[in-house]
């Protein structure tokens, strides 16, 4: 057989349909489509760090389970006692693992529409059927529409990002409960981008025996050590830890995570200039008049009304400023941007760019 023929024959055809996942080049840009933490740490503290790395055994194994992270990592999250913790290779890792569980079981995931995309992909990848939830007018639950796509679908795991992306607001919590407590599937309340928001869902999975909780450390400043965590009762944690892959988390980044925790006060100090440059941000984006969404996270998405979104991102690009544009990507968010928020320079850049672009 040639080589094709063996592709065609070894390779599924959910797979040679598809195209890998882009991520496009930044090298040169001002950099705002990706949700990361625009700060660097002090140039003292990455010496310190290179120290650090340098001891790092990279001839041995890793800590299979991270121990030394475990306790520091509770503490500054303030992580209840009866919870335990499953680390993760970015929250990608954990989103997979969780869906993996049910492969050959008919068991359905849900997520709400539109959200994070990689639900539904990993969801495809392991030919496990997705259903996507409506959201109302607000981008809220929908909880009829909710109740009844349940109902359907009859989901093992449902995801619900809290605040959610790419719309950046918090759904009801009111709604969420009324969610938790009709359904017997379990809900992963992925709080990514709880360091910019003050909402906390920790207690429900102590008090709700279907709710855990997903958490990454890439918006506060480690998008580079790709380290995840799901946060539940040990009986939930104990069974996903099963199908976890041994020294899925590497020595260098379980270094570099647990150096970040010792020095944790700098990524509180990031996290809140960041949610004060967002305040400024959409104020100077709402003046210049563009439709700003209100958002929990560290990032915001713009309408551009008059404006064409596809212009505006190309345009962008001439600018040497890489956003997301979400147009295209989901019906209700035409001729939308997305734009991570920078500092308080990069914002300045950032809309320089725009009054040119829109003053043509």
């Amino acid at each position: 057989m040639t080589r094709d023929e063996l592709i065609q024959a070894l390779i599924p055809e959910r797979v040679r349909l598809v195209s890998a996942y882009q991520i496009p080049d930044a090298t040169g840009m001002v950099k705002l489509d990706a949700m990361e933490n625009p700060y660097r740490w002090p140039q003292s503290l990455l010496d310190d760090l290179a120290t650090r790395l340098a001891d790092c055994a990279l001839n041995r194994y890793p800590d299979s389970h991270a121990d030394l992270i475990r306790a520091p990592l509770a503490q500054w999250m303030q992580i209840p006692e009866t919870l335990d913790l499953l680390f993760g290779n970015g929250s990608d890792e954990i989103i997979g693992l969780l869906i993996s569980t049910l492969i050959g079981t008919g068991r359905s995931v849900c997520a709400p529409d539109p959200s994070f995309v990689m639900f539904q992909v990993l969801a495809n990848q392991y030919s496990v059927p997705f259903r996507a939830l409506p959201l109302d007018s607000e981008f809220d639950i929908d909880v009829d529409g909710w109740m009844d796509g349940l109902m359907t679908a009859d989901p093992a795991l449902i995801f619900v990002p809290q605040p959610n992306n790419p719309t950046g607001n918090l759904f009801s919590k009111d709604r969420l409960a009324q969610i938790v407590e009709s359904t017997q599937a379990l809900i992963v309340i992925d709080e990514a981008y709880t360091a910019f928001t003050d909402a906390d869902y920790l207690d429900w999975a102590k008090c709700y025996p279907n709710v855990v909780v997903m958490r990454t450390l890439s918006k506060v400043g480690l998008a580079g050590s790709r380290f995840g965590m799901l946060i539940g009762h040990p009986e939930w944690i104990v069974e996903f830890d099963k199908i976890r892959l041994p020294y899925n988390i590497n020595a260098m980044s379980q270094t570099a995570v647990q150096f970040a925790l010792e020095h944790a006060s700098i990524l509180e100090e990031q996290s809140g200039l960041i949610r004060q440059e967002r305040t400024r941000l959409s104020k100077r984006l709402s003046k210049r008049g563009f439709s700003v969404w209100h958002s929990e996270a560290n990032f915001v998405v713009i309408d551009c009304g008059v404006h064409v979104a596809r212009d505006l991102f190309e345009g962008l690009k001439q600018h040497q400023i890489l956003v997301k544009c979400l147009d295209g990507s989901h019906p209700r968010l035409t001729n939308t941007l997305r734009l991570t928020v920078g500092t308080p320079d990069e914002s300045d850049v950032l809309l320089s760019a725009l009054d040119q672009l829109v003053s043509r």
